[in-house]
């Protein structure tokens, strides 16, 4: 009998202890540096290094609005609160490169003076140089998920890290690999997507982008990176930013835990925590989860930060706290190491009254200040506190551009192509449609240049639009530009004007073909909150009065998250998800609608057919329930517009041969798994191969598939190619009831496109330690 009923004699045990190999490997010289450091600082100056403060304090702006350093202010600050970070943009908008490396050399300057230890400055550049005029932006991390490609990934990130550190800031809030599971939640779109494991595929290699090879010693063109946001923060139960999770305590540790571990192995240096609650305790306060799983279970010697002022929600929102003081302690004394209040130092004095009190012992403030110092050591910022933007001759050029270009190509999915409608031939009128257009924004998404992303067209207006991308490809004279329904710029992220539908299907009357450009405005975190999940009405009546018209509709969804369009899709012959492109989006999505470029993307999450089959690829088989007649007449089938991994190309690729190293394993093996790919059309392309197993029969209710291993192939017209993964045999094991890791005794399918091949496992290994 399988899996259901297990004797003791059966069972394989495992007693390793956690944390015998620490995720970062000491390094002696650091950790002397460290230790003669602190043994200098008194306590006050220990607490100043665990808090961060906002850019806006140390300065004013001038009477043209332009932010600049004021220095007696910080000095003021600098000596009265020993200040260990700083964080943001100045007024939330990027300065210049030149503007930063001023900031950045007074700021240092002061703080040497005043304190002997550099400033450890941090910014979001999410995607590329968030907030710095004329660098880099790179497609959204959704997109880069999208491509499946771990290249792309780490490529884009090492251009950020050169021009992050070209303006001398050496540590980003990035990446962020929270699973988006939920369609309804306005941050899907700055994660990689619904499964642990291309997330935690993605995440390792931008961890590496960004710090390079060895943690310990980050050289001038690399910097710090933080994995955010710990965790369970991408599932919200009401759909709605920084609302609670009720998240399994299985897939807790399976699947939402996966994607941090795996930056930590990287060599992640810090960690940002999770600004709500999960099963009713806020993260902040978690102890278990912030010391036991992060710190202790792995050895990790990071820095663990909080989210924007939220040690105060302790107390103000959740309710664990009766006050500011309080909630210093809970959170202290949970694990938090770095405090971002951001403007005001009250909690320097608390935490001073605490220790006195005897209610945050002096060795954890010993700990929080320690991992402060070493990352700053392992940053050299004792040494080089600043960089010249001179060095850094590669900031904002060709090579970079190229790459987000690539990043971009990548990254877009194809949809639905009747009747080869696509590529798109030359000599065709086009009406081009619908708010998305004519604009950036929308392609840049939020966290460009501003926090929203609304002025977005101010500082991007040497890129392209979708507009100015098909008039350079296809001729002005060929493009008819009337867009039907535009945004409120002035409002808010997805109000509309009044709409224009009769203009633009007037307009379709001198087209061949009509390119409806809809979506989403830009938006990130609380403010991007919705109430509908379809996409707005306006857009939705503008399609169905295009394809009244009788012409040719291709829909380009450009959107942070899959907005419902069940009732349009039927009218469109072509549609494309280009999901927040970036800059070069305009340019990339020409080049694959002309056929210069194939299309390779697929679909980094589910995209929901109804508000009521929000379900995830690897639901349980228990979830779907077919039709059942009668007294109970019920429909439990969960419907999708289209599954994750989905994605079409001008070209077609055939299958075949998958095979298996061995029919039967146990703990430890390694399963070789072969497949053959053939480019079957006539055009070159380049294919992600996804690896999927489904556990038939488990001791708990089994996920219906997983994503185990992915690569991307080149194929020319006629090649084939043989893919070879390396599947651990562990990797198959899954979280028990118990908590505990388990690979039980028991068949397995193995899939990859239509190929199948099943493997047998001789016998239970059960883990005694939290991690595999």
């Amino acid at each position: 009998m399988k899996k259901l009923l297990l004797s003791i004699s059966m069972l394989a045990f495992a007693y390793t202890t956690s944390a015998n190999v620490p995720v970062i490997k000491s390094n002696p010289k650091i950790e002397a540096q460290v230790e003669q450091t602190l043994k200098k600082l008194t306590l006050e100056e220990k607490i100043g290094q665990m808090m961060e403060l906002v850019t806006d304090l140390f300065g004013a702006n001038d009477k043209n609005g332009v932010f600049y350093i004021d220095e007696h202010k910080t000095d003021s600050i600098f000596s009265r609160y020993k200040i260990g970070s700083i964080l943001n943009a100045p007024n939330t908008c990027a300065p210049t490169a030149k503007q930063w490396e001023k900031y950045i050399e007074q700021i240092q300057k002061i703080s040497m003076k005043r304190i002997g230890i550099p400033c450890v400055f941090g910014l979001d550049q999410n995607h590329g140089s968030t907030y710095t005029q004329d660098g880099t932006l790179f497609p959204q991390n959704i997109n880069v998920a999208a491509t499946f490609n771990r290249e792309i990934a780490r490529h884009s990130a090492e251009a950020t890290a050169y021009e992050t550190r070209a303006v001398s800031v050496p540590w980003t809030y990035s990446p962020t690999v929270d699973l988006g599971r939920d369609a309804r939640w306005p941050r899907i779109w700055e994660n990689f997507g619904e499964d642990c494991y291309l997330s935690s595929e993605m995440g390792k290699a931008m961890v590496y982008g960004f710090q390079g090879e060895d943690p310990n010693n980050i050289d001038q063109y690399h910097i710090a990176t933080s994995l955010k946001h710990f965790m369970g923060y991408g599932v919200p139960w009401t759909g709605k930013d920084r609302t609670p999770a009720y998240i399994s305590p299985a897939n807790l540790r399976e699947k939402h835990f996966a994607p941090f571990l795996a930056g930590l192995q990287a060599g992640a240096l810090t960690v940002m925590v999770n600004s709500a609650s999960v099963n009713g305790m806020p993260m902040h306060a978690n102890k278990e989860i912030l010391t036991g799983w992060l710190k202790e279970e792995t050895g990790w010697d990071g820095v663990l930060i909080t989210d924007w002022a939220d040690i105060n929600n302790l107390y103000t929102r959740e309710m664990v706290a009766k006050d500011k003081k309080d909630a210093l302690r809970i959170a202290i004394n949970a694990g938090i190491d770095m405090i971002m209040e951001p403007y005001s130092c009250d909690a320097c004095g608390y935490l001073i009254e605490l220790v006195k009190e005897g209610k945050i012992p002096m060795s954890r403030i010993d700990d929080a200040c320690r991992r402060v110092l070493r990352m700053k050591y392992r940053l050299d910022l004792f040494k080089n506190p600043t960089q010249k933007l001179k060095n850094y001759p590669k900031f904002g050029g060709e090579e970079f551009a190229k790459l987000a270009l690539e990043g971009a190509t990548e990254s877009m999915v194809l949809l639905k192509n009747e009747r080869n409608i696509l590529p798109l031939q030359h000599g065709k009128k086009i009406l081009l449609t619908g708010p998305n257009a004519n604009q950036m924004r929308c392609l840049d998404g939020g966290w460009s240049y501003t926090w929203q992303g609304h002025r977005t067209d101010e500082f991007a207006g040497k890129y392209n639009t979708i507009y100015e991308a098909f008039c350079n490809e296809y001729g002005k004279e060929n493009v008819i530009l009337n867009q039907g329904v535009t945004y409120n710029e002035k409002g808010k992220y997805w109000e509309e004007n009044e709409p224009q539908i009769l203009g633009a299907v007037a307009a379709a009357k001198d087209a061949d073909v009509i390119v409806a450009c809809i979506g989403e405005n830009s938006y990130t975190e609380t403010p991007g909150n919705l109430t509908d999940l379809w996409l707005s009405e306006n857009q939705r009546n503008l399609v169905k009065a295009l394809a009244q018209t009788g012409k040719p509709v291709i829909l380009v969804l450009n959107e942070g998250r899959p907005r419902l369009i069940a009732d349009i899709e039927p009218l469109a012959q072509g549609i494309i998800d280009i999901l927040i492109p970036g800059n070069m989006g305009g340019d990339a999505l020409v080049n694959l609608v002309s056929g210069k470029s194939n299309f390779s993307g697929k679909m980094p999450y589910t995209y929901p057919k109804e508000i009521n089959s929000l379900a995830n690829y690897d639901f349980k088989k228990s979830e779907e329930v077919g039709t059942m007649e009668g007294a109970y007449d019920y429909n439990a089938k969960i419907t999708q517009q289209w599954g994750f991994g989905y994605g079409l190309s001008y070209t077609s690729y055939q299958y075949s041969n998958l095979k298996v190293s061995k029919s039967d394993f146990r703990h430890g093996d390694i399963i070789k798994v072969s497949v053959d790919v053939k480019n079957t059309g006539k055009v070159a392309g380049k294919e992600s191969i996804l690896l999927f197993s489904s556990d038939l029969v488990a001791s708990m209710v089994p996920d219906g598939r997983r994503l185990r291993a992915f690569d991307k192939v080149e194929l020319q017209p006629g090649e084939t190619k043989t893919v070879t993964f390396e599947l651990k045999a562990d990797d198959l094991a899954f979280v028990g009831w118990d908590g505990k890791w388990r690979l039980e005794e028991g068949d397995f399918k193995l899939m990859i496109a239509d190929q199948t091949a099943s493997v047998h496992c001789a016998d239970t290994y059960l883990w005694q330690t939290a991690n595999r």
